[in-house]
């Protein structure tokens, strides 16, 4: 039983290691656990604001505004010291962000769905939302376009 915990240890130490560092068509990635409740990795090969960018809910003015606040310089992620990232981590848990903002917007698109408003129906039958025609557009919503019997597509 002892032994069986050590390599439940082991196995969990080599899967962090391969999260940080993974490997696609030859280009190393390197990512650094910003943790704070969102359970994101930054790459650290980039500057700061665009690293801060890969975190589902921060954009570009709130990388920026981020940065401002802690007055911290656009540096590369991993030229960061344990103090800068200890603040990096307080500020992002101050916003909702990853996991926890997309069961939110999950939650409010199911709310307006068992209420049955305009917006609920318009999610329920894949259409848009916000009053965008529909009538030759929409495809990305609508999906590929169904072959009507006996019409054929004008040859150009």
């Amino acid at each position: 039983m002892f032994g069986i915990r050590r390599s439940v240890g082991f196995v969990s130490d080599v899967a962090l290691q391969l999260r940080q560092s993974l490997s696609l068509h030859g280009v190393r990635v390197q990512c650094i656990n910003i943790g704070g409740g969102t359970g994101v990795n930054i790459p650290d090969n980039k500057r700061l604001e665009v690293a801060l960018q890969h975190i589902h809910g921060v954009g570009r003015s709130r990388a920026h505004r981020i940065l401002v606040e802690l007055n911290i310089e656009n540096k590369l992620a991993k030229d960061l010291t344990g103090l800068e990232l200890y603040s990096l981590r307080e500020e992002l848990s101050k916003y909702m962000l990853g996991n926890d903002l997309k069961r939110c917007v999950q939650r409010d698109i199911e709310r307006l769905m068992s209420i049955q408003c305009y917006r609920g129906y318009r999610h329920i039958d894949g259409l848009p939302c916000r009053g965008q025609r529909t009538s030759t557009n929409a495809r990305t919503r609508k999906g590929k376009p169904i072959p009507i019997a006996g019409k054929k597509k004008a040859v150009r």
